[in-house]
């Protein structure tokens, strides 16, 4: 299978994931827990919470991609062993480690927790590498302008953590770069409110720039400069123009050029916008990087 694809082929899925019945008990979940964990779901077809576990534990067992293996029972064909268990309500889940329950719950629970279930018994293997590997190809994609890949490959992780932050960012920036902030505001919006994620403090950053309406289009406003070049107001609304069409570097050069000969023009207006512009770029990137050492070389000269 590729990076991207979301499912376990067939056969891979039917490995980690089986109906088991009380017969094959032994083999499939004793035996083999002593090489492996076992997640064993105890259900009924009439049981409306386990309609709403089971596809969820399935998905999460499979973005483990092999770290734990899953058995579901029928306990109206298959009581035995969720008698000797004492499974008293459904669904109820156990975890055989080495033969032993040695955890479970009861109920439909929620993603994150079924996550969290399934990464104490693992050691956190499994869907964390995967992820990082994913968020990787996804800002590579974005380098290189593959938006189509960039999103494929955020959609992946979301759909395996729902409320990671970095893919909501990623997936924001996507549309950002297709000239679609409308969705990376609705986008973004699923990323707490008080979020300290650098990359989507960044997002939201760009997005204020690129609300902004700057008079005059980029070419009218790069003639004023270069006929004026001490025409502050037009090179600093040349650099929201350009910040907001995501040239970092260039708003950066035109920002600093104003605090080079006028550091304190209107109320330090340049020195505010850039630093709003290093978050946008990402404080760690290397406009912010350089940038930051040209503002202090100006500042303390």
């Amino acid at each position: 299978m590729t990076l991207l694809d979301p499912t376990l082929t067939p056969d891979a899925a039917g490995d980690l994931i089986k109906e088991g019945t009380d017969a094959s008990f032994m083999t499939d979940v004793i035996e083999a827990s002593k090489h492996q964990p076992v997640i064993v779901d105890f259900w009924a077809t009439w049981c409306g919470p386990c309609r709403t576990l089971g596809p969820a534990l399935e998905k999460a067992v499979r973005a483990a991609k092999g770290a734990v293996k899953m058995v579901k029972i029928d306990v109206d064909a298959n009581p035995a062993y969720a008698g000797q268990l004492r499974v008293q309500s459904i669904p109820t889940v156990y975890a055989f480690v080495n033969g032993q329950p040695v955890d479970g719950f009861q109920g439909a629970i929620p993603d994150s927790q079924i996550k969290d279930f399934i990464d104490k018994l693992t050691g956190g293997q499994g869907g964390s590498t995967e992820t990082a590997q994913l968020l990787e190809l996804g800002e590579e994609s974005l380098v290189l302008k593959d938006f189509g890949g960039a999103a494929q490959a955020f959609a992946h992780v979301l759909s395996i953590e729902p409320e990671n932050e970095k893919a909501i960012a990623g997936m924001a920036r996507v549309y950002l770069a297709g000239g679609d902030p409308e969705q990376a505001t609705q986008t973004i919006a699923m990323a707490p409110q008080d979020s300290k994620e650098p990359a989507v403090q960044s997002v939201r950053a760009q997005l204020a720039l690129a609300s902004k309406t700057p008079s005059g289009a980029s070419a009218e406003l790069e003639a004023k400069v270069a006929a004026d070049p001490n025409d502050h107001q037009a090179r600093f609304d040349l650099a929201e123009a350009q910040s907001a069409a995501g040239d970092f570097k260039g708003a950066v050069d035109n920002l600093l050029a104003i605090i080079q000969a006028d550091r304190e023009w209107n109320d330090q207006a340049a020195r505010k916008q850039l630093l709003v512009i290093f978050e946008a770029a990402g404080l760690t990137s290397d406009v912010s990087k350089d940038g930051r050492r040209r503002l202090s070389s100006i500042l303390f000269s």
